[in-house]
């Protein structure tokens, strides 16, 4: 992408305000998104919902589909998009490519589509505008009781998978999970799968909206049509047989102040839960860090400076600002590619 002359005199503007610039977090105002499955869950976060039917919250996004844009200090204004191509100062001078994670928030009031993502392959030749696959996480806030998921399948081979689609025999094929607060799941590419009503996510996702419909539950919008299918793309990137995600959640930290576990390292994010009560004395070894506040409030110290932290916030420390304190009684989950 070519820069114009005013780009290249802003971008030696920050070199020279390296230091200021390269440790203040950027906080995010949320992009709320209507779903046919969603509810009113998202405004305990503070946000204020658009329709009855708010489904999603993407807290951190330089996705075209939501883009996240900046809410306070110097980049007040700007979406995560532009300060990725044009101040990669910010972000450790790693920009190649397109920005890779995607943070979002989900209620999910009535079950999701079963559905499917492609892999980065996959995804480069069936999509045109998509720039990665789809691999993603979970971290369950809140579930109801019998509160479920979908994830996996029991077909041997594709043309069982296909049988059992085609007679519409959806309870033989899809795996059924209880689920409670606090649990964890890893779910990538190529795995069938769909979050169940009465559930409150945070989802931690390659920066991809390319989702493939298996079933939909027959359900009808408002003028009584079915959402579209998307079968035979479906059929070409599910994992068969299934192979179940592995994760080695791990406590990396636990004492008076903070337990601090790494629920997952994979080649696309690392994702953390902090369980902070009075103090977090951190230093994470990334070029930039995501963090989402998803219970109680405190503050951000960073380089002697303060910034408050409440429940729903979605900030970005960039790469001097990946050391830091927070202090108070909060919940966050952090992230890094």
């Amino acid at each position: 992408m070519a820069k114009s002359k005013n780009m290249v005199v802003l971008k030696r503007e920050m070199v020279e305000g390296v230091s200021e610039l390269t440790t203040e977090p950027l906080f995010f105002s949320p992009v709320l998104q209507e779903r046919i499955w969603g509810g009113q869950k998202l405004a305990q976060f503070g946000y204020d919902l658009p329709s009855l039917h708010t489904g999603e919250c993407w807290g951190i996004s330089a996705h075209p589909n939501g883009l996240s844009t900046v809410r306070n200090g110097h980049f007040k204004g700007k979406s995560l998009l532009e300060l990725w191509e044009n101040h990669e100062e910010l972000f450790g001078g790693n920009t190649k490519g397109s920005f890779p994670l995607l943070v979002k928030l989900l209620d999910a009031s009535a079950d999701l589509s079963v559905q499917v993502h492609p892999n980065d392959a996959q995804a480069a030749e069936l999509e045109e505008n998509e720039a990665y696959g789809k691999t993603e996480c979970w971290y369950v806030i809140e579930a109801e009781e019998n509160a479920e998921l979908i994830i996996g399948h029991t077909a041997q081979s594709k043309a069982e998978f296909n049988e059992k689609i085609e007679a519409g025999e959806w309870n033989e094929l899809f795996n059924r999970i209880p689920i409670q607060s606090g649990d964890f799941f890893h779910v990538p590419s190529g795995t069938i799968h769909a979050i169940g009503a009465g559930t409150l996510i945070l989802e931690t996702q390659q920066s991809s909206d390319t989702t493939y419909r298996v079933y939909d539950f027959d359900r009808t919008d408002e003028k009584g049509n079915k959402r579209p299918l998307h079968l035979e793309k479906a059929k070409q990137v599910t994992r068969i047989p299934d192979q179940k995600a592995q994760t080695q959640t791990k406590t990396v930290r636990k004492d008076k102040g903070c337990t601090i576990t790494e629920l997952i390292a994979s080649a696309y994010f690392t994702v953390y839960h902090g369980q902070i009560t009075s103090h977090w004395n951190a230093s994470i070894a990334a070029d930039y860090l995501l963090l989402s506040v998803i219970k109680g409030s405190g503050e951000l110290m960073v380089r002697d400076k303060s910034y408050p932290l409440k429940k729903g916030d979605h900030l970005l420390l960039p790469v001097n600002a990946t050391t830091f304190e927070i202090n108070g009684e909060l919940d966050i989950i952090a992230s890094h590619a």
